[in-house]
C-alpha cells in the first residue's frame, strides 16, 4: 500500500490516505516517530503495529490526563478510557501500567472512597458496598472495610448520619407524616436499612400513631 496523502486532525490524530483512499487515524506521535512520508510503501504488518502502538500511546496519555484530575480504581480507569481513547486491550494494558507505576491503588482508592461516602455524603452501608462493587473492587476488601466501619459504629456513626440527613433535608419529619415518609424512602435510597433508619429516627416514638 501506498501512503498518500497524511493530514492533521483534531486531539492529535493524523488521517492517512493509503492508495489514495481515506484508511486509519494514527496518534500524531507515533506517525512522527515511524518517519513516514508521502510516497512510502506501507506493509499490511506495519500498518497494523502503527494502529496497535497508536493505540497503547492514547491510552497511556488518557489514562495520565484522567490521574492528574482525581484517583481512579483500576476498573474505573479502564472503562473510561476505552470509553474515550482506545480499545479495551489498550485500556487494559494502560491502566496495568498504572498500577505498576504506583499511580492506581485500589486499597487506597476504596478507603478514600469509603471515608468519603460514609463521612461526607453520609450514605449508609448498603450504598456504599454498591458503589464500591461498580469500581470493581474486590469483593473482600469491600466487606473488610464494612467491617471497620461497624466497628467504629459502636459511638453510633450510622445513627448519627441518619439523624444529620434527616435535620439537613427533612427538619419537619418529626411532626408532619408525609415528609417522616419521604425521608424514609431517602435514607433507603442512601443505603441505609429498615433497622438502622428506625434507630437513627427513633421510630418507636412513632409506632403507636
Amino acid at each position: 500500500m501506498e501512503l498518500t496523502a497524511a493530514e492533521p486532525r483534531r486531539k492529535g490524530l493524523v488521517q492517512l490516505y493509503l492508495d489514495g483512499e481515506e484508511a486509519v487515524k494514527l496518534d500524531r506521535e507515533v506517525f512522527l516517530r515511524a518517519g513516514l512520508r508521502p510516497g512510502d510503501q506501507i506493509s499490511d504488518e506495519e500498518l497494523h503495529q502503527l494502529i496497535l502502538d497508536s493505540d497503547a500511546r492514547r491510552a497511556k496519555e488518557k489514562a495520565l490526563y484522567l490521574l492528574e484530575h482525581r484517583n481512579h480504581s483500576k476498573r474505573e480507569l479502564t472503562e473510561k478510557i476505552a470509553r474515550t481513547a482506545a480499545s479495551w486491550e489498550a485500556a487494559e494494558a494502560a491502566a496495568g501500567q498504572m498500577e505498576e507505576l504506583g499511580l492506581v491503588d485500589d486499597q487506597a482508592y476504596a478507603r478514600d472512597r469509603a471515608r468519603e461516602m460514609f463521612l461526607r455524603k453520609r450514605w449508609g452501608p448498603l450504598r456504599v458496598r454498591q458503589e464500591l462493587r461498580r469500581k470493581g473492587i474486590d469483593g473482600e476488601l469491600i466487606e473488610e472495610l464494612l467491617e471497620e466501619y461497624r466497628q467504629r459504629d459502636e459511638g453510633g456513626l450510622v445513627a448519627e448520619n441518619v439523624r444529620a440527613v434527616l435535620e439537613t433535608k427533612y427538619s419537619g419529619w418529626r411532626e408532619d407524616e408525609k415528609q417522616r415518609r419521604r425521608a424514609f424512602a431517602a435514607l433507603q435510597r442512601r443505603g441505609y436499612s429498615y433497622e438502622e433508619i428506625r434507630e437513627g429516627m427513633a421510630w418507636d416514638e412513632f409506632e403507636a400513631e
